[in-house]
C-alpha cells in the first residue's frame, strides 16, 4: 500500500507545474504553462470556417517576451477582453504550441464595485 501512495503521489506530482516563461519553454523537453496577457500589437487570427479548432495569436509573457501561439483547441468566447492568459503546450521553432488555453477575462462586478466605491 505505501508503494501504490507513493506511486500516486509522484504522478501527481508529475501534473503540477510552475509558470515558465518563453525562455525556459525553448530548452525545456516537456510541456510547460506559461502565464502572461495578449499582445494587442498583433490580431488574433481564428477562421472557424476554415478550421475551427485553431487559433493563433502573440503573448507577452512575465518577463516582456513575446511570441506566436497556435492553439489546437477553438477560441474561447472573448478571448480578446482577457486580462491574463495561461497557455500550456511547447515550443516549436519560435512559436508556443498549446494544447490548452486559459483565460483571466475582466470582472464583471469589478465596475459595480468601483461605482459603489465613488458613490461613498
Amino acid at each position: 500500500m505505501v508503494v501504490a501512495a507513493i506511486a500516486i503521489f509522484i504522478t501527481a506530482s508529475g501534473d503540477v507545474s510552475t509558470y515558465a516563461s518563453f525562455g525556459d519553454a525553448a530548452i525545456s523537453q516537456g510541456k510547460v504553462k506559461i502565464v502572461g496577457e495578449l499582445d494587442r500589437e498583433f490580431p488574433v487570427h481564428y477562421d472557424p470556417d476554415t478550421d475551427p479548432n485553431i487559433f493563433r495569436f502573440h503573448m507577452v509573457d512575465n518577463n516582456g517576451e513575446s511570441k506566436k501561439v497556435i492553439v489546437g483547441m477553438p477560441k474561447p468566447q472573448d478571448f480578446e477582453k482577457s486580462e491574463q492568459v495561461v497557455v500550456t503546450g511547447k515550443m516549436k521553432d519560435d512559436t508556443f504550441v498549446a494544447s490548452e488555453v486559459l483565460t483571466k477575462c475582466p470582472s464583471k462586478y469589478k465596475d459595480e464595485e468601483l461605482s459603489l466605491r465613488s458613490d461613498s
